[in-house]
Protein backbone atom coordinates (compact mmCIF):
# COMPACT_ATOMS: atom_id res chain seq x y z
CA UNK A 1 0.00 0.00 0.00
CA UNK A 2 1.28 3.83 -0.74
CA UNK A 3 1.75 4.75 2.84
CA UNK A 4 3.05 1.54 4.31
CA UNK A 5 6.50 2.18 3.95
CA UNK A 6 9.96 0.64 5.92
CA UNK A 7 11.15 3.47 8.70
CA UNK A 8 14.80 3.90 8.21
CA UNK A 9 16.92 6.87 9.63
CA UNK A 10 19.70 8.54 9.52
CA UNK A 11 20.74 8.34 12.80
CA UNK A 12 20.10 6.95 16.14
CA UNK A 13 19.95 3.26 17.53
CA UNK A 14 18.78 1.67 14.66
CA UNK A 15 20.44 4.11 12.08
CA UNK A 16 22.78 4.41 9.42
CA UNK A 17 24.30 6.70 7.48
CA UNK A 18 27.55 4.70 5.70
CA UNK A 19 27.28 6.57 2.72
CA UNK A 20 26.83 10.46 4.25
CA UNK A 21 23.72 10.92 2.46
CA UNK A 22 22.49 13.09 4.95
CA UNK A 23 24.01 16.23 3.74
CA UNK A 24 21.97 15.23 0.91
CA UNK A 25 18.94 14.93 2.83
CA UNK A 26 19.20 18.35 4.03
CA UNK A 27 19.49 19.77 1.04
CA UNK A 28 16.44 18.54 -0.33
CA UNK A 29 13.93 19.23 2.73
CA UNK A 30 15.26 23.18 2.25
CA UNK A 31 14.34 23.20 -1.47
CA UNK A 32 11.10 21.57 -0.95
CA UNK A 33 10.22 24.08 1.72
CA UNK A 34 11.48 26.93 0.01
CA UNK A 35 9.18 28.89 -2.07
CA UNK A 36 11.16 27.83 -5.09
CA UNK A 37 9.18 26.02 -8.26
CA UNK A 38 11.11 22.88 -7.22
CA UNK A 39 8.21 20.62 -8.47
CA UNK A 40 8.30 17.48 -9.61
CA UNK A 41 11.96 17.22 -7.88
CA UNK A 42 13.53 13.99 -9.30
CA UNK A 43 16.25 12.00 -7.39
CA UNK A 44 17.91 10.07 -10.11
CA UNK A 45 19.98 7.07 -9.94
CA UNK A 46 20.44 3.45 -11.38
CA UNK A 47 18.61 0.54 -10.19
CA UNK A 48 20.12 -0.77 -6.78
CA UNK A 49 21.85 2.58 -6.08
CA UNK A 50 20.22 3.01 -2.93
CA UNK A 51 17.31 5.20 -3.74
CA UNK A 52 14.08 3.80 -2.14
CA UNK A 53 16.47 3.48 1.22
CA UNK A 54 17.18 6.95 0.64
CA UNK A 55 13.77 8.21 0.29
CA UNK A 56 12.56 6.42 3.53
CA UNK A 57 15.32 8.25 5.36
CA UNK A 58 14.45 11.20 3.98
CA UNK A 59 11.22 11.44 4.82
CA UNK A 60 12.18 10.08 8.83
CA UNK A 61 13.95 13.43 8.71
CA UNK A 62 11.50 15.68 6.98
CA UNK A 63 8.86 14.69 9.28
CA UNK A 64 10.80 14.77 12.35
CA UNK A 65 12.05 18.93 11.47
CA UNK A 66 8.67 20.02 9.71
CA UNK A 67 5.34 18.45 11.80
CA UNK A 68 3.30 20.78 9.85
CA UNK A 69 3.96 19.55 6.13
CA UNK A 70 2.00 15.89 5.31
CA UNK A 71 4.04 13.70 3.61
CA UNK A 72 2.98 10.64 1.74
CA UNK A 73 4.63 7.74 0.16
CA UNK A 74 3.81 5.85 -3.29
CA UNK A 75 5.24 2.89 -4.96
CA UNK A 76 4.19 3.09 -7.84
CA UNK A 77 5.01 -0.47 -9.08
CA UNK A 78 3.19 -1.83 -6.29
CA UNK A 79 -0.12 0.28 -8.08
CA UNK A 80 0.12 0.13 -11.62
CA UNK A 81 -2.05 -3.06 -11.73
CA UNK A 82 -5.22 -0.17 -10.60
CA UNK A 83 -4.17 1.49 -14.30
CA UNK A 84 -5.08 4.68 -13.35
CA UNK A 85 -2.42 6.68 -11.75
CA UNK A 86 -5.57 9.99 -10.93
CA UNK A 87 -7.38 7.88 -8.68
CA UNK A 88 -3.92 6.07 -7.03
CA UNK A 89 -2.39 9.39 -5.89
CA UNK A 90 -6.13 11.42 -4.87
CA UNK A 91 -7.30 8.35 -3.06
CA UNK A 92 -3.52 9.00 -0.86
CA UNK A 93 -4.70 12.71 -0.57
CA UNK A 94 -8.06 11.42 0.65
CA UNK A 95 -6.33 9.07 3.18
CA UNK A 96 -4.55 12.47 5.08
CA UNK A 97 -7.99 13.57 5.77
CA UNK A 98 -10.09 13.11 8.86
CA UNK A 99 -13.72 12.45 7.92
CA UNK A 100 -15.54 15.88 7.92
CA UNK A 101 -16.42 18.66 5.20
CA UNK A 102 -13.14 19.14 3.93
CA UNK A 103 -12.89 15.01 2.81
CA UNK A 104 -16.87 15.16 1.46
CA UNK A 105 -15.40 18.07 -0.58
CA UNK A 106 -12.31 16.97 -1.87
CA UNK A 107 -14.12 13.57 -2.68
CA UNK A 108 -17.38 15.37 -4.05
CA UNK A 109 -14.57 17.10 -6.91
CA UNK A 110 -12.76 14.28 -7.68
CA UNK A 111 -15.87 12.15 -8.57
CA UNK A 112 -16.77 14.16 -11.85
CA UNK A 113 -13.44 14.51 -13.12
CA UNK A 114 -12.55 10.59 -13.34
CA UNK A 115 -15.98 10.65 -15.27
CA UNK A 116 -15.90 13.43 -17.38
CA UNK A 117 -12.09 14.46 -18.01
CA UNK A 118 -9.73 11.38 -17.15
CA UNK A 119 -9.53 8.45 -18.79
CA UNK A 120 -7.12 5.36 -18.29
CA UNK A 121 -5.41 6.08 -21.39
CA UNK A 122 -4.37 9.87 -21.13
CA UNK A 123 -2.58 9.47 -23.99
CA UNK A 124 -1.53 12.91 -24.07
CA UNK A 125 -2.67 14.34 -20.97
CA UNK A 126 -5.32 15.77 -19.20
CA UNK A 127 -5.90 19.20 -20.67
CA UNK A 128 -4.62 17.02 -24.38
CA UNK A 129 -7.80 14.42 -23.47
CA UNK A 130 -10.13 17.29 -22.83
CA UNK A 131 -9.56 18.58 -26.35
CA UNK A 132 -9.80 14.81 -27.73
CA UNK A 133 -13.26 15.45 -28.54
CA UNK A 134 -13.17 18.82 -29.36
CA UNK A 135 -10.29 17.50 -32.50
CA UNK A 136 -13.00 14.54 -33.73
CA UNK A 137 -15.18 17.17 -33.76
CA UNK A 138 -13.12 19.36 -36.49
CA UNK A 139 -11.99 16.06 -38.28
CA UNK A 140 -15.72 15.33 -39.18
CA UNK A 141 -17.12 19.05 -38.92
CA UNK A 142 -17.13 19.06 -43.04
CA UNK A 143 -19.22 15.79 -43.09
CA UNK A 144 -21.58 17.33 -40.38
CA UNK A 145 -22.29 20.68 -42.46
CA UNK A 146 -22.66 19.04 -46.05
CA UNK A 147 -25.24 16.76 -44.73
CA UNK A 148 -26.72 19.49 -42.37
CA UNK A 149 -26.17 22.63 -44.80
CA UNK A 150 -29.04 24.11 -42.72
CA UNK A 151 -27.30 23.34 -39.24
CA UNK A 152 -24.48 25.01 -37.46
CA UNK A 153 -23.95 22.07 -35.28
CA UNK A 154 -25.55 19.17 -34.53
CA UNK A 155 -27.07 18.26 -31.08
CA UNK A 156 -24.57 15.50 -29.90
CA UNK A 157 -21.79 17.94 -30.80
CA UNK A 158 -22.93 20.58 -28.70
CA UNK A 159 -23.30 17.63 -25.98
CA UNK A 160 -19.34 17.12 -26.29
CA UNK A 161 -18.58 21.06 -26.00
CA UNK A 162 -20.97 20.90 -22.68
CA UNK A 163 -19.30 17.68 -21.68
CA UNK A 164 -15.80 19.21 -22.52
CA UNK A 165 -16.49 22.68 -20.36
CA UNK A 166 -17.64 20.44 -17.64
CA UNK A 167 -14.47 18.66 -17.26
CA UNK A 168 -12.46 21.69 -17.57
CA UNK A 169 -14.48 23.46 -14.55
CA UNK A 170 -14.41 20.24 -12.64
CA UNK A 171 -11.09 20.09 -13.02
CA UNK A 172 -10.16 23.85 -11.74
CA UNK A 173 -12.74 22.99 -8.98
CA UNK A 174 -10.78 19.90 -7.83
CA UNK A 175 -7.30 21.94 -8.04
CA UNK A 176 -9.50 24.94 -5.91
CA UNK A 177 -10.01 22.09 -3.07
CA UNK A 178 -6.34 20.74 -3.40
CA UNK A 179 -5.52 23.96 -2.66
CA UNK A 180 -7.32 24.61 0.51
CA UNK A 181 -6.08 21.35 1.70
CA UNK A 182 -2.66 21.97 1.30
CA UNK A 183 -3.15 25.75 2.64
CA UNK A 184 -2.14 25.47 6.13
CA UNK A 185 -0.71 21.99 5.75
CA UNK A 186 1.45 21.55 2.70
CA UNK A 187 1.47 18.30 0.56
CA UNK A 188 4.57 16.60 -0.89
CA UNK A 189 4.14 13.38 -2.28
CA UNK A 190 7.20 10.94 -3.08
CA UNK A 191 6.61 8.24 -6.02
CA UNK A 192 8.95 5.73 -6.12
CA UNK A 193 9.51 2.74 -8.15
CA UNK A 194 8.33 4.54 -11.34
CA UNK A 195 10.88 3.18 -13.42
CA UNK A 196 10.13 -0.52 -13.11
CA UNK A 197 6.30 0.07 -14.01
CA UNK A 198 4.48 -0.12 -17.29
CA UNK A 199 5.78 2.48 -20.18
CA UNK A 200 2.49 3.28 -20.42
CA UNK A 201 1.57 3.53 -16.68
CA UNK A 202 4.67 6.16 -15.52
CA UNK A 203 3.97 8.09 -18.52
CA UNK A 204 0.33 8.64 -17.67
CA UNK A 205 1.99 9.24 -14.01
CA UNK A 206 4.23 12.12 -15.07
CA UNK A 207 1.36 13.27 -17.22
CA UNK A 208 -1.45 13.50 -14.64
CA UNK A 209 1.23 15.40 -12.15
CA UNK A 210 1.64 18.05 -14.51
CA UNK A 211 -1.77 18.40 -15.94
CA UNK A 212 -3.87 17.89 -13.00
CA UNK A 213 -1.76 18.92 -9.82
CA UNK A 214 -0.15 22.20 -10.79
CA UNK A 215 -1.57 23.29 -7.38
CA UNK A 216 0.18 25.92 -4.85
CA UNK A 217 1.60 23.59 -1.72
CA UNK A 218 1.62 19.83 -3.59
CA UNK A 219 4.77 18.93 -4.19
CA UNK A 220 6.28 16.08 -5.81
CA UNK A 221 9.21 13.87 -5.48
CA UNK A 222 10.06 11.14 -8.12
CA UNK A 223 12.50 8.35 -6.98
CA UNK A 224 13.65 7.22 -9.98
CA UNK A 225 16.14 6.48 -12.72
CA UNK A 226 14.98 8.91 -16.12
CA UNK A 227 16.83 6.65 -18.59
CA UNK A 228 14.15 4.29 -18.05
CA UNK A 229 11.60 6.86 -18.13
CA UNK A 230 13.04 7.93 -21.72
CA UNK A 231 12.96 4.38 -22.78
CA UNK A 232 8.94 4.13 -21.67
CA UNK A 233 8.15 7.51 -23.25
CA UNK A 234 9.71 6.08 -26.80
CA UNK A 235 7.96 3.05 -26.12
CA UNK A 236 4.43 4.92 -25.91
CA UNK A 237 5.13 7.32 -28.53
CA UNK A 238 7.98 6.16 -30.66
CA UNK A 239 11.49 6.05 -31.32
CA UNK A 240 11.65 9.55 -33.29
CA UNK A 241 10.24 11.47 -30.04
CA UNK A 242 12.89 13.34 -28.67
CA UNK A 243 12.27 11.75 -25.08
CA UNK A 244 14.60 14.30 -22.62
CA UNK A 245 12.87 17.17 -24.29
CA UNK A 246 9.70 15.71 -23.63
CA UNK A 247 10.58 15.05 -19.62
CA UNK A 248 11.94 18.52 -19.63
CA UNK A 249 8.50 19.76 -20.05
CA UNK A 250 7.17 17.79 -16.81
CA UNK A 251 10.41 17.93 -14.70
CA UNK A 252 11.46 21.20 -13.18
CA UNK A 253 14.75 20.16 -11.14
CA UNK A 254 16.76 17.12 -11.30
CA UNK A 255 19.92 15.64 -9.16
CA UNK A 256 21.42 12.04 -9.43
CA UNK A 257 22.23 10.38 -6.10
CA UNK A 258 26.23 10.44 -6.22
CA UNK A 259 27.57 6.92 -6.00
CA UNK A 260 30.43 7.90 -4.34
CA UNK A 261 31.35 8.83 -0.34
CA UNK A 262 32.58 12.11 0.11
CA UNK A 263 36.11 12.53 2.11
CA UNK A 264 38.40 14.87 3.73
CA UNK A 265 39.28 17.53 0.79
CA UNK A 266 38.50 16.36 -2.67
CA UNK A 267 39.09 12.72 -1.92
CA UNK A 268 35.85 10.06 -2.61
CA UNK A 269 35.53 6.42 -2.33
CA UNK A 270 32.46 4.41 -4.14
CA UNK A 271 29.70 3.93 -1.77
CA UNK A 272 29.51 0.60 -3.24
CA UNK A 273 33.59 -0.46 -2.40
CA UNK A 274 32.32 0.82 1.51
CA UNK A 275 29.01 -1.12 1.24
CA UNK A 276 31.36 -4.25 0.14
CA UNK A 277 33.44 -3.19 2.98
CA UNK A 278 30.51 -3.51 5.41
CA UNK A 279 29.14 -6.49 4.55
CA UNK A 280 31.96 -8.42 4.57
CA UNK A 281 32.60 -7.34 7.93
CA UNK A 282 29.99 -8.48 9.16
CA UNK A 283 29.23 -11.95 7.67
CA UNK A 284 30.36 -14.82 9.16
CA UNK A 285 31.40 -16.55 6.07
CA UNK A 286 34.19 -14.30 5.39
CA UNK A 287 35.26 -11.99 7.84
CA UNK A 288 38.20 -14.13 8.89
CA UNK A 289 39.18 -14.25 4.85
CA UNK A 290 41.41 -11.69 3.14
CA UNK A 291 38.58 -10.18 1.95
CA UNK A 292 38.36 -8.23 5.05
CA UNK A 293 41.47 -6.99 4.97
CA UNK A 294 42.10 -3.80 2.69
CA UNK A 295 45.42 -3.94 2.37
CA UNK A 296 45.50 -7.31 0.93
CA UNK A 297 45.78 -8.35 -2.58
CA UNK A 298 42.63 -10.45 -2.48
CA UNK A 299 40.51 -7.76 -1.25
CA UNK A 300 42.20 -5.30 -3.60
CA UNK A 301 41.35 -7.65 -6.68
CA UNK A 302 37.84 -7.94 -5.63
CA UNK A 303 37.50 -4.08 -5.00
CA UNK A 304 39.21 -3.74 -8.75
CA UNK A 305 36.20 -6.02 -9.94
CA UNK A 306 33.46 -3.85 -8.22
CA UNK A 307 34.74 -0.46 -9.46
CA UNK A 308 35.77 -1.88 -13.23
CA UNK A 309 32.20 -2.80 -13.72
CA UNK A 310 30.49 -0.08 -11.91
CA UNK A 311 28.37 -2.65 -9.75
CA UNK A 312 25.39 -1.12 -8.02
CA UNK A 313 24.99 -1.62 -4.17
CA UNK A 314 21.78 -3.78 -5.21
CA UNK A 315 24.57 -5.51 -7.19
CA UNK A 316 27.17 -5.60 -4.78
CA UNK A 317 25.03 -7.52 -2.03
CA UNK A 318 24.80 -10.05 -5.00
CA UNK A 319 28.64 -10.53 -5.32
CA UNK A 320 28.89 -10.79 -1.33
CA UNK A 321 25.97 -13.43 -1.10
CA UNK A 322 27.50 -15.53 -3.66
CA UNK A 323 30.85 -15.12 -2.24
CA UNK A 324 29.57 -16.06 1.04
CA UNK A 325 28.13 -19.29 -0.51
CA UNK A 326 31.08 -20.37 -2.41
CA UNK A 327 33.40 -19.84 1.09
CA UNK A 328 30.72 -21.97 2.67
CA UNK A 329 30.59 -24.67 -0.05
CA UNK A 330 34.39 -25.05 -0.87
CA UNK A 331 36.23 -22.79 1.45
CA UNK A 332 38.37 -21.38 -1.76
CA UNK A 333 38.80 -17.62 -0.09
CA UNK A 334 40.47 -18.73 3.47
CA UNK A 335 43.78 -17.45 4.10
CA UNK A 336 45.32 -20.99 3.31
CA UNK A 337 44.36 -21.28 0.03
CA UNK A 338 47.25 -20.39 -2.63
CA UNK A 339 46.74 -16.43 -3.62
CA UNK A 340 46.42 -17.17 -7.28
CA UNK A 341 43.60 -19.47 -6.53
CA UNK A 342 41.65 -17.49 -4.27
CA UNK A 343 41.66 -14.51 -7.41
CA UNK A 344 40.67 -16.82 -9.70
CA UNK A 345 37.98 -17.94 -7.66
CA UNK A 346 36.97 -14.63 -6.91
CA UNK A 347 36.33 -13.68 -10.35
CA UNK A 348 35.14 -17.20 -11.08
CA UNK A 349 32.03 -16.03 -8.67
CA UNK A 350 32.23 -12.52 -10.41
CA UNK A 351 31.53 -14.43 -14.01
CA UNK A 352 28.32 -16.52 -12.54
CA UNK A 353 27.14 -13.28 -11.23
CA UNK A 354 26.97 -11.12 -13.24
CA UNK A 355 28.62 -11.77 -17.11
CA UNK A 356 26.23 -14.70 -18.64
CA UNK A 357 28.10 -14.16 -21.94
CA UNK A 358 31.42 -14.83 -20.59
CA UNK A 359 30.31 -17.77 -18.21
CA UNK A 360 28.22 -19.22 -21.59
CA UNK A 361 31.84 -18.73 -23.54
CA UNK A 362 34.11 -20.57 -21.04
CA UNK A 363 31.43 -23.58 -20.88
CA UNK A 364 31.81 -23.57 -24.95
CA UNK A 365 35.42 -22.98 -25.14
CA UNK A 366 35.52 -20.17 -26.95
CA UNK A 367 36.63 -17.21 -25.29
CA UNK A 368 37.42 -13.47 -26.42
CA UNK A 369 40.38 -11.92 -24.88
CA UNK A 370 38.69 -8.92 -24.73
CA UNK A 371 35.62 -9.67 -22.37
CA UNK A 372 38.15 -10.94 -20.12
CA UNK A 373 40.16 -8.24 -19.79
CA UNK A 374 37.64 -5.18 -20.09
CA UNK A 375 36.36 -7.49 -16.90
CA UNK A 376 39.65 -7.06 -14.91
CA UNK A 377 41.01 -3.70 -16.30
CA UNK A 378 43.26 -5.04 -18.48
CA UNK A 379 43.91 -2.13 -20.99
CA UNK A 380 47.32 -3.21 -22.70
CA UNK A 381 50.42 -5.01 -21.59
CA UNK A 382 51.85 -1.99 -20.91
CA UNK A 383 53.09 -2.34 -17.46
CA UNK A 384 54.47 -6.03 -18.62
CA UNK A 385 56.43 -4.18 -21.29
CA UNK A 386 58.28 -1.67 -18.95
CA UNK A 387 60.81 -2.65 -16.38
CA UNK A 388 59.84 0.44 -14.33
CA UNK A 389 56.44 -0.29 -13.85
CA UNK A 390 54.64 -3.69 -12.13
CA UNK A 391 51.02 -4.89 -13.15
CA UNK A 392 48.76 -5.10 -10.70
CA UNK A 393 47.02 -8.28 -9.75
CA UNK A 394 44.24 -7.55 -12.28
CA UNK A 395 46.38 -7.24 -15.06
CA UNK A 396 48.07 -10.36 -14.41
CA UNK A 397 45.24 -12.62 -13.99
CA UNK A 398 43.64 -11.23 -17.07
CA UNK A 399 46.38 -11.47 -19.37
CA UNK A 400 46.84 -15.80 -17.63
CA UNK A 401 43.40 -15.87 -18.48
CA UNK A 402 43.44 -14.20 -21.87
CA UNK A 403 46.37 -16.39 -23.38
CA UNK A 404 44.22 -18.81 -22.99
CA UNK A 405 41.33 -17.40 -25.15
CA UNK A 406 40.26 -18.77 -28.37
CA UNK A 407 40.07 -15.11 -29.68
CA UNK A 408 41.61 -11.86 -29.88
CA UNK A 409 44.29 -13.53 -27.52
CA UNK A 410 47.15 -12.31 -29.58
CA UNK A 411 46.94 -8.82 -27.87
CA UNK A 412 47.75 -10.32 -24.99
CA UNK A 413 50.62 -12.61 -25.25
CA UNK A 414 53.91 -12.51 -23.12
CA UNK A 415 56.71 -12.18 -25.43
CA UNK A 416 59.98 -15.07 -24.05
CA UNK A 417 61.42 -11.87 -22.56
CA UNK A 418 58.40 -10.70 -20.25
CA UNK A 419 57.54 -14.03 -19.36
CA UNK A 420 61.23 -14.60 -18.22
CA UNK A 421 61.08 -10.84 -16.33
CA UNK A 422 57.92 -12.01 -14.76
CA UNK A 423 58.28 -15.34 -14.24
CA UNK A 424 59.59 -15.24 -10.33
CA UNK A 425 56.98 -12.47 -9.91
CA UNK A 426 53.90 -14.70 -11.01
CA UNK A 427 55.75 -17.77 -9.47
CA UNK A 428 55.62 -16.18 -6.64
CA UNK A 429 52.52 -14.47 -5.92
CA UNK A 430 50.11 -16.81 -8.24
CA UNK A 431 51.73 -19.80 -10.16
CA UNK A 432 54.64 -21.07 -12.02
CA UNK A 433 53.91 -20.39 -15.71
CA UNK A 434 54.35 -24.49 -16.41
CA UNK A 435 51.52 -24.94 -13.78
CA UNK A 436 48.93 -23.10 -14.73
CA UNK A 437 49.37 -22.63 -18.37
CA UNK A 438 46.48 -24.03 -20.44
CA UNK A 439 44.73 -24.49 -17.08
CA UNK A 440 43.19 -20.83 -16.58
CA UNK A 441 39.71 -21.77 -17.06
CA UNK A 442 39.81 -24.90 -15.46
CA UNK A 443 39.76 -22.97 -11.97
CA UNK A 444 37.21 -21.12 -12.94
CA UNK A 445 34.88 -23.76 -14.21
CA UNK A 446 35.51 -25.30 -11.10
CA UNK A 447 33.70 -22.07 -9.34
CA UNK A 448 30.61 -22.56 -11.65
CA UNK A 449 30.69 -26.29 -10.23
CA UNK A 450 30.83 -25.01 -6.34
CA UNK A 451 28.03 -22.80 -7.06
CA UNK A 452 25.74 -25.03 -8.97
CA UNK A 453 25.96 -27.46 -6.25
CA UNK A 454 28.12 -29.76 -8.15
CA UNK A 455 31.21 -29.94 -6.27
CA UNK A 456 32.71 -28.62 -2.85
CA UNK A 457 32.92 -30.40 0.49
CA UNK A 458 30.22 -31.93 1.83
Amino acid sequence: MANERTLFTFQGENGRDEFRREQIADKVISLLTSDIDISPMVIDGHWGTGKTEFCHKLMGKFEAEHEHYRLLYIDAFQADHADNPLLTILAEVLSLLPDGEQKQSLREKIIPVVRYGIKTTLKAGVSHLLRENTDDIAAGLEVYLQKAADKAIDASVMAMLKDHEEAQGNLKALQSVLAEVAEDNPIVIFIDELDRCRPDYSVQMLEVIKHTFHVNNVKFVLITNTAQLRAAINHSYGPLVDAQRYLDKFLKFRFYLPDFIPGIGRTKTLASIKYFNDLVGKSSALKNTELNHQNHTTYAFSATIISQNQLSLREVETFVRHLEIFQTLSEGISNGITLGYQLFNVFGVFIFCFSPEILAEIKGRSVNATLIANALGLKNMDAFQSKSSRPSSNEIIAALLAQSCTSNNENYAFSEEIKARWQENIAQHFFDFDDVGGKEFSFVEEVFDVLNLTRGRL
